[in-house]
């Protein structure tokens, strides 16, 4: 869904957090219900992982995208396929924050919690801050599924909740209710009752509707039935929030027309722009895409983007394993294509022999990992960024890797572009670390002209391009490009092209076996010279105030480092803040960029793995920040670690 922004200035926000500030307040006509202004509201739906949260909070984000407000999401679901129903590990929610001005994160604490059953209470309770709003379906709150979670009395009788504004609404009911007029078992009635809150809430915040019902209708276009009965639960919904006296005040969130350049946007996900953008650098290079993957959560997303773009070239195939994905992938690039690979950090550890093969071969290959919690089978659904290391030295011998990363969602796209313009250049394949908190929140992202899309055409070789001392013209695989030691790129069938492949260590020049300790010497230097030498832009710090001491990040922190840099420098603290894309090589200018300041202070969702190549790198005593519960960053809980290292 797409908006139009005509405004091309940009605001600032230092509250990147949890409160939202009132701006102001009108009584309708007819004095029928105030309406209250808010810069931002923070909303979580929490129910059942049956319950439909996942789409429930979709629907309203779509909506809250087309309303033009900026936006960032927070999905966090079980890894179970259907975890027992009523409990706390099945517990499913779906964060939004959205604003009139530019956010950059799904926000600390929501102000409004929809609880769906006792387990979703009980799940949420200790993140919401006292005097946010709670909507409860109290038809969920029976003895058995209270105590099914530890609850001895009821929390909506016994006082725990006085400090919050409690709206207790039988959504089951009121759904079933609405729904009496269709031919629909209760079972079935009350699989609506997500609509029913999606309905209310979006009268509580003013947000179009049109699009829910078209999707509904979209959706169960085979079951026109069905569509019917989640349109009129919707409906009910909203009509419920209208007429009730519970609901005494709306809110309205304008758009965010100052927080945007002119362009048109749409509300994307961190797999769906990578997916996009893969497909650009397809198109921009003007190869055929194709990936190879197996299915692994949560990179999986972009397997299923890439299948439904056949009438762009793109070929995906869901191989049986991780290893025969990467292997078919190579083999893609070897035969001509832009050849990807998706997977998480435990297929990371599988694919390992391949990508140390694609060094060996010097073949371009993306290689895409939405790093997880770990190790082994680890956290599934939640997020981490501790495959770094992995990423720099998770093969046998020497063989460097390019790696980089995204910063936001829609971030993703632009991260793939340049992933594919590096392999491509320089012949190697690429590393791109996004995570499951990019991959499955989401935001605003302006769709770019086709002008501003980089050139990455590539020319194969076509003919023979050494000369011998007999003056013989033969064709040398691995003669390589002197400004960036890449070697040519030759499609197999090409006439007097004919050369040998493998992974045993190539002759220079000629790419045949060699065994010779000074050629693999000069063979293990030279591919490291070639990734050293990729031409990355210098990274930019932003110090508005000379700061003594700089926080740097990278890939998903960026959201949670920057609102906590906002709220400082609001508070009227200097600190100076600089974020890495490119994490092999580094930018050039990095090591000046550090010794600039007294402090350098890394957070990071693992145990420190860019402060130890820092600190190796430039013998500098960088300070970590670190977590790994497998949940991002808070604004403020990283704004209370960087005041502490302001002042110590």
């Amino acid at each position: 869904m797409t908006s139009q922004v005509s405004s091309p200035a940009e605001q600032a926000d230092g509250t990147d957090g949890s409160d939202a500030a009132v701006v102001g307040e009108q009584r309708k006509p007819g004095g029928t219900k105030d309406v209250r202004r808010l810069d931002r509201v923070i909303i979580r739906f929490a129910g059942d992982s049956g319950d439909g949260m996942q789409l429930t909070g979709d629907r309203f984000t779509s909506e809250t995208a087309s309303f033009g407000n900026d936006l960032s999401t927070l999905p966090n679901f079980p890894a179970e396929i259907r975890a027992p129903a009523g409990t706390l590990p099945g517990v499913s929610s779906f964060q939004l924050h959205f604003a009139d001005h530019d956010i950059l994160t799904p926000g600390d604490a929501p102000n409004v919690l929809v609880a769906m059953n006792p387990a979703a209470l009980k799940a949420n309770i200790e993140d919401v801050p006292r005097g946010a709003e709670i909507i409860v379906n109290t038809d969920e709150f029976t003895k058995r599924a209270m105590q099914k979670v530890g609850y001895a009395a009821s929390p909506l009788e016994d006082g725990s909740l006085d400090g919050y504004q409690i709206h207790p609404v039988p959504l089951t009911t009121l759904t079933v209710e609405a729904l009496k007029d269709f031919d629909l078992t209760r079972k079935e009635a009350e699989r609506s009752k997500n609509m029913f809150a999606l309905g209310l809430l979006s009268w509580m915040y003013h947000r179009p509707t049109e699009g829910t019902e078209k999707f509904l209708k979209s959706k169960f276009a085979k079951k026109p039935d069905i569509a019917a009965a989640n349109i009129a639960a919707f409906r009910a919904g909203w009509n419920f929030g209208e007429t009730t006296e519970d609901f005494a005040v709306s809110y309205e969130v304008a758009p965010a027309a100052k927080a945007f350049p002119v362009g048109t946007y749409r509300n994307i996900s961190g797999n769906l722009a990578l997916s996009y953008g893969l497909v650009s650098a397809s198109r921009q290079a003007d190869l055929p895409l194709f990936l190879g993957s197996y299915p692994i959560t949560p990179a999986s997303d972009i397997l299923h983007e890439l299948s439904k773009h056949k009438n762009f070239g793109v070929r995906t195939f869901q191989a049986e394993d991780e290893i025969a994905g990467i292997g078919a992938a190579l083999g893609a690039a070897f035969g001509g294509s832009l050849a990807v690979t998706t997977t998480s950090g435990p297929g990371v550890a599988l694919k390992s022999e391949t990508i140390g093969l694609a060094v060996s071969l010097e073949l371009p290959l993306l290689v895409i990992d939405i790093q997880r919690g770990g190790p082994s089978t680890g956290l599934p659904t939640k997020t981490e960024q501790a495959d770094l290391l992995q990423a720099m030295f998770g093969r046998n011998g020497e063989a460097p890797v390019p790696i980089v990363a995204p910063r936001t969602p829609a971030d993703c796209f632009d991260a793939a572009l340049e992933a594919a313009r590096i392999a491509l250049m320089y012949r190697t394949p690429v590393m791109l670390l996004s995570d499951g908190y990019l991959a499955n929140g989401s935001e605003p992202w302006r769709i770019p002209e086709l002008d501003e899309l980089p050139d990455l055409t590539v020319q194969f070789a076509q003919g023979p391009n050494h000369t011998l001392e007999d003056g013989s013209e033969v064709f040398w695989p691995y003669k390589r490009d002197p400004q960036t030691l890449a070697r040519p790129w030759a499609v197999p069938g090409t006439p007097g092209l004919e050369h040998r492949i493998g992974g045993i260590e190539k002759q220079d020049g000629t790419g045949n076996i060699s065994y010779d300790p000074a050629n693999h010497d000069f063979m293990v230097r030279t591919r490291q010279a070639k990734i050293d030498g990729i031409d990355v832009p210098d990274v930019e710090v932003d110090d508005p105030h000379e700061a003594r001491t700089l926080v740097l990040g990278w890939g998903s922190t960026y959201g949670p480092i920057t609102a906590a840099v906002r709220r400082l420098r609001a508070a009227g603290e200097p600190i100076a803040q600089a974020h890495l894309r490119h994490l092999n090589p580094f930018p050039k200018n990095l090591g000046a960029v550090l010794s600039r300041y007294d402090k350098v202070v890394i957070p990071e969702m693992n145990l420190g793995q860019l402060a130890t190549l820092i600190r190796a790198r430039y013998l500098v005593d960088a300070h970590s920040y670190n977590q790994v519960n497998g949940m991002p960053f808070k604004a403020e809980q990283l704004a209370s670690a960087l005041k502490e290292a302001i002042d110590g």
